[in-house]
């Protein structure tokens, strides 16, 4: 161990003589889970169609998986789309938004984009609703008869919606929620979503390329009553003849699936069943986010970029450096993958600059403890530079 730096130190910080076991911090994609390897991944479904035997009986246990371990109500269903959790949001809003008036929040570079699609690509003149990175907008100025667009916790500010307890139950619009990296890491109110997206390169840890796209019955009904104005590309195409198309949400995906990328999901969903399901993989990102908060409060120059512990992330932790700019940010994250200390903690291009330390569940808490040293060494380096 190494002691705390302090602002405005000229005292080098010893390099310290432990390193993270698994020093990957990347907020996308995210740490492996722990025992992962290539050779633990199942490979008879590769080389095989997707709409073989085994091809779609692991498709449908990776969705029985899901469903399993996030408890989802059988009112609910998950589809494996294309696009990572890009392409299934923006699924969601090109089939189901222009029946009601739009409500957009943003408070990062990823509600930034839906507002974007809203406006100038759909051109349906939201109301928007805007915050600063690191907090969130006002939520009780959301009007729950307009369809709401949201990201559950921004990658990319730090900040997350407290709880559901702001979105109505007599909702006459649809909640649409990127929960990208919130699924696996909150207990969500699913009676609250009508539909959440997500990617399984976050929280699991799996391989990106993919989405997968829940939806409530009240956007199975709006799909089935409503028809968009706008022309749909084939892979946005989510009912046949009126009706859902419901193979989608057995294993029959839209267009042809890596089944590599599904064996390892597979095997993070397995993962995460085997530590308790859900409820462990949201301890530990709560233990690790614990940890690496502990690190924070005990050195003067770092902070957190959201400020309220309330709706403050517990999966990309996003941190302020005192006195830093882009380039001593770059620096910094440069100098601890070179010692293979800490890899991919710079934070998001959109962002402002500082650090940003995935704690989500497939990162060992030891690690974030072990990242602390390092970062003071990081530090004193470049201020002594």
């Amino acid at each position: 161990m190494t002691d705390t730096v302090g602002a405005g130190t000229n005292v080098l910080a010893a390099k310290p003589a432990t390193l993270p076991a698994r020093p990957h911090f990347s907020s996308g994609p995210c740490a492996k889970p722990p025992g992962w390897s290539p050779q633990a991944l199942p490979t008879e479904s590769l080389g095989r169609s997707h709409r073989s035997k085994v091809g779609k009986a692991r498709l449908q246990y990776c969705i029985d998986l899901m469903r399993e371990l996030l408890k989802l109500p059988d009112t609910h269903r998950i589809g494996i789309v294309p696009g990572s959790d890009t392409g299934a949001y923006e699924m969601a809003m090109w089939t189901m938004l222009g029946a009601r008036p739009v409500t957009a929040l943003a408070w990062e570079s990823f509600g930034e984009g839906w507002v974007t699609d809203a406006a100038k690509q759909l051109k349906l003149d939201p109301t928007i609703i805007r915050a600063d990175y690191g907090h969130i907008p006002d939520l009780d100025a959301v009007d729950w008869s307009n369809d709401v667009l949201f990201t559950w916790n921004g990658t990319t500010s730090g900040a997350r919606v407290p709880n559901g307890d702001w979105i109505a139950e007599d909702r006459e619009g649809l909640s649409f929620a990127d929960a990208t990296s919130a699924v696996f890491a909150y207990d969500l109110p699913w009676d609250k979503i009508d539909v959440a997206t997500f990617s399984w390169q976050k929280v699991l840890g799996g391989e990106g390329a993919h989405g997968v796209l829940i939806l409530g019955p009240r956007a199975v009904e709006r799909l089935e009553s409503y028809t968009p104005a706008w022309p749909l590309p084939k892979v946005f195409r989510l009912v046949s003849k009126g009706k859902l198309a419901e193979g989608v949400f057995k294993g029959e995906t839209i267009n042809t699936p890596s089944m590599l990328a599904v064996e390892d999901a597979i095997f993070a969903l397995e993962w995460g069943k085997s530590i308790g399901g859900a409820e462990g993989m949201v301890a530990r990102s709560k233990a690790n986010a614990a940890a690496l908060d502990a690190i924070v409060q005990a050195r003067p120059w770092l902070g957190h970029l959201a400020p309220d512990p309330a709706t403050r992330s517990t999966t990309s932790v996003c941190l302020t450096v005192e006195g830093a700019d882009e380039a001593f940010i770059k620096a910094f994250a440069g100098l601890l993958e070179k010692e293979g200390a800490a890899f991919d903690i710079a934070g998001y291009r959109d962002a402002p600059p500082g650090l940003r330390i995935w704690c989500g569940a497939t990162v060992d808490t030891a690690d974030i403890e072990a990242l602390g040293p390092w970062l003071d060494w990081a530090y004193s380096e470049l201020k002594a530079s």
